[in-house]
């Protein structure tokens, strides 16, 4: 297995896996809540249900929270290393493969 320097691969490597994973789940996340604002409703008159279901919320808000300072951190040590982040780095997290 061949590693390489940390001067020749600046980008720290899950640094891809945060990305994808914080833009995966923020689109959930804002899709949940048109799904959880109706339910929430329906819940209401059960308050230990409706609990339960603000304490998904939150855990899923919690989520998004510890993988937007996971990104942030391997964005600054991407920085600091004085390179530019490659522009075909960026359209791997948005371009999806033809097949």
């Amino acid at each position: 297995m061949r590693t390489t320097a940390p001067a020749d691969r600046p980008i720290p490597r899950w640094l891809h896996l945060v990305l994808v994973s914080d833009r995966a789940g923020s689109s959930w996340y804002i899709g949940g809540g048109f799904f959880f604002a109706p339910v929430l409703v329906l819940l209401s008159p059960w308050p230990t249900v409706t609990a339960a279901a603000w304490v998904v919320i939150g855990l899923a808000g919690l989520w998004l929270g510890l993988l937007g300072i996971a990104m942030a951190t391997g964005l600054a040590m991407a920085m600091r290393s004085n390179l530019d982040i490659p522009e075909e780095y960026w359209r791997s997290l948005v371009d999806y493969p033809v097949r």
